[in-house]
């Protein structure tokens, strides 16, 4: 029997994993598929350092008309889908209120400061250097009105934060980056860092971690409950059986902690991504602002990542995001050669308080929470990871 079960081999259950590990705990990691495979394969590869505060639900009548109406390209949303998260994005909105977004915000800004040093520890243990770049992340804007208000609020957030910035005028993005045309300007966060793919990364940690003695099996989780002082991990093919267990898995963590009593709201922000040849490699990850795309040079090709579709698990592609944002940035930008095969969807994790569920479970001994890191749980895995080690460390004792 292991000691420590961690459920989810992405880059929070792997970080979490190799925090374990390093204070000396057994560990074995399950996920149906191999590490870096679900939500953690398909990000936009930015390790957000300048991230200091999370997205909050917009409150102004005029943009929320604007999500209804479906006339923005940042959120669509399938109808059906919303009364089965109505509670989660009404508590996301009272959340979402200035002062307590203010107050939400001091305790994400800690977490993310610390990110790019606690990646920095595991990269080098790893040998994942090769995938790493340090160039930082623009926030290109087409309007000029739009970029002027941006760089102000740019230029305050990063004297708050004392982050490394600049604004730089769209004629010398357009010849730094070889765009067809000049935008009107861009935001530019220096400290930020990129990941040219964040499935090898989840990957070559996962590899660290197996060195160094801990396990990983591939195995369909079906049911987790108590057993005596321990807990049983049931899957498709065996069962396992451990002291502690960390529910590390996502968007799939509410389902299976459900049938325990947990009743965990989460808004499903299902992304998009695909691939396409480019002859120059752009030098760092790009938000076209207002297209609502990300586009980041990967070892595959260039990766265009879509905002937020808010949808089921089990609801099919709808690639509307995709191709308007590639249609609107089309005059900037030449991306006609899809990569085959290179299509892909994933559900990030959003928890209405828009912190991550990290720490012990409330109602039972020796289950643990690492959950719910919505757009940041590759910037944040081994942070977090790092923080429930620690409150391990503490029950212990």
């Amino acid at each position: 029997m292991s000691s420590t079960i961690v459920l989810g081999a992405g880059i929070v259950g792997i970080s979490t994993a190799l925090a374990l590990q390093a204070r000396g705990l057994d560990v074995l990691v399950i996920d149906r598929k191999a590490p870096g495979q679900e939500t953690s394969f398909g990000n936009a590869g930015v390790i957000q350092n300048e991230a200091r505060a999370p997205y909050a639900f917009p409150r102004a009548p005029l943009t929320l008309l604007t999500y209804a109406l479906g006339r923005s390209n940042d959120v669509i949303f399938d109808l059906p889908a919303l009364p089965g998260m109505a509670n989660a994005l009404a508590q996301y909105f009272w959340q979402s209120a200035p002062r307590r977004h203010a107050d939400i915000s001091r305790h994400y800004a800690e977490l993310v400061a610390q990110a790019t040093s606690d990646h920095a520890a595991l990269i080098t243990a790893s040998g994942a250097e090769h995938l790493l770049c340090k160039s930082g992340l623009g926030e290109i804007f087409t309007n000029q009105k739009a970029f002027e208000a941006r760089a102000l609020e740019a230029e305050q957030f990063g004297k708050t934060h004392e982050l490394a910035m600049t604004t730089v005028d769209g004629t010398q993005i357009a010849a730094e980056e070889g765009l067809t045309k000049a935008p009107a300007g861009a935001v530019l966060w220096r400290d930020t860092w990129h990941v040219r793919d964040p499935g090898a990364l989840v990957t070559a940690y996962a590899k660290h971690f197996i060195r160094n003695g801990g396990r990983v099996e591939q195995a369909d989780i079906t049911a987790l409950s108590p057993a005596g002082s321990a807990w049983k991990v049931n899957t498709t093919s065996i069962s396992y059986d451990a002291k502690h267990v960390v529910v590390a898995l996502g968007p799939w963590s509410p389902n299976l902690l459900a049938p325990l009593g947990y009743r965990i709201p989460m808004v499903m922000k299902r992304g998009y991504h695909a691939h396409y040849n480019h002859e120059t490699e752009l030098s760092r990850p790009y938000l076209f602002a207002q297209e609502g795309l990300v586009l980041s040079s990967m070892n595959a090709g260039l990766r265009v990542t879509t905002g937020a579709h808010l949808t089921d698990f089990d609801r099919p592609q709808k690639l509307h995001q995709l191709k308007a944002g590639l249609k609107a940035i089309s005059g900037y930008i030449s991306l006609t050669d899809r990569v085959p095969e290179q299509q892909w969807h994933g559900t990030r994790p959003c928890l209405p308080g828009m912190l991550p569920l990290v720490g012990p479970a409330p109602k039972h001994q020796g289950l643990w929470f690492n959950f719910g890191h919505g757009h940041q749980g590759l910037t944040l895995g081994p942070t977090t990871g790092k923080r429930l080690a620690a409150l391990f460390e503490l029950a212990a004792d």
